[in-house]
């Protein structure tokens, strides 16, 4: 049996699959000491000749659409006594399963893990736009793990008894990884923040990627407010505060010891106002459109639920 089951939810991104496998690959713990399990969740081309590069990594497929529904499936078929999520668009650091181990061993039972997610650049010289400012703003796991009390399941590391005792992710309207972190502190479970357990994710690519990603996050922030008497009035009043929050994480901008440079700075800057912008519309638009959330985008046909 081996010790470490890494769970690796996938849909539509064959490169950034592979690039994922070949981290798990380099890792300096062997194997068979963990297995892959990578689980399909409708891609429109299936990742076989993917996988196929990749010896000892299992494909199994998930067609009910969500990423917690694909984690679950991977549980399900894991054989490892440490269960052990990332995305497939993410790297790995080599030491990654070794830290996570090290780390957990000296953790009381009951303790959760979450690590550092780092931005991935090609060009280690200069800074992108994007780059800039999701090494600032993006993937913070310290900040919820240690305040909100969940980790992103990105970088996620728990034992396999302990995922029986929080139950299966939650489905797609759901944000999963808050839900889970959420039901696992009422099960009496802990959440630890591992700096060494480190994980890397690519910028998104264009302003358009990330507003997909604020759609989705926003959408499931607005399905869980929707009670109360007054809610759609402190919906806008919060929508107001994310416009006008600028001022005050600029000071994160120019303080930040994640980039370096003024260049790097005024172009983090610059993304910031023009996200918060974004993030603040789409809140109001909300309060009277219809459009429903799938997994990396939002549609107005609500029987479309996959790419």
């Amino acid at each position: 049996m081996p010790l470490f089951s890494v769970i690796v939810p996938h849909l539509n991104q064959l490169d950034e699959l592979d690039a994922c496998l070949t981290s798990l690959d380099k890792q300096t713990v062997k194997r068979p000491n963990f297995e892959v399990i990578v689980v399909d969740n409708g891609s429109t081309l299936p990742p076989d000749k993917v996988i196929a590069r990749h010896p000892g990594t299992h494909l199994l497929q998930e067609l009910d659409p969500g990423p917690g529904l694909a984690r679950n499936r991977g549980v399900q078929a894991a054989r490892g006594d440490i269960l052990c999520f990332t995305d497939a668009d993410c790297r790995v650091h080599p030491n990654w399963l070794k830290n996570a181990y090290q780390t957990l061993s000296s953790s009381p039972e009951g303790t959760i893990l979450g690590g550092d997610v780092r931005i991935w650049r090609d060009n280690r010289s200069t800074f992108t736009a994007l780059e800039a400012y999701e090494s600032i703003f993006a993937y913070r796991f310290k900040l919820y793990i240690e305040q909100h009390g969940y980790s992103g399941t990105g970088n996620l590391v728990t034992r396999s008894t302990d995922f029986e005792k929080v139950g299966p992710f939650g489905g797609i309207h759901l944000a999963e990884d808050y839900d889970w972190g959420t039901r696992a502190r009422a099960a009496g479970l802990t959440f630890r923040y591992a700096p060494e357990m480190i994980v890397f994710h690519p910028a998104r690519r264009s302003i358009h990627e990330l507003f997909v990603k604020w759609d989705r996050h926003i959408q499931h922030q607005f399905y869980s407010v929707q009670n109360g008497k007054g809610w759609a009035a402190r919906w806008v009043a919060l929508a107001f505060a994310v416009l006008f929050s600028p001022v005050v994480d600029s000071v994160k901008v120019f303080t930040s010891n994640r980039i370096h440079g003024g260049s790097a700075r005024v172009k983090a800057l610059v993304v910031l106002i023009v996200v918060r912008a974004y993030r603040a519309w789409r809140m109001t638009a909300l309060l009277t459109s219809k459009k429903t959330i799938v997994w990396n985008r939002v549609t107005t046909d609500p029987t479309q639920h996959r790419q």
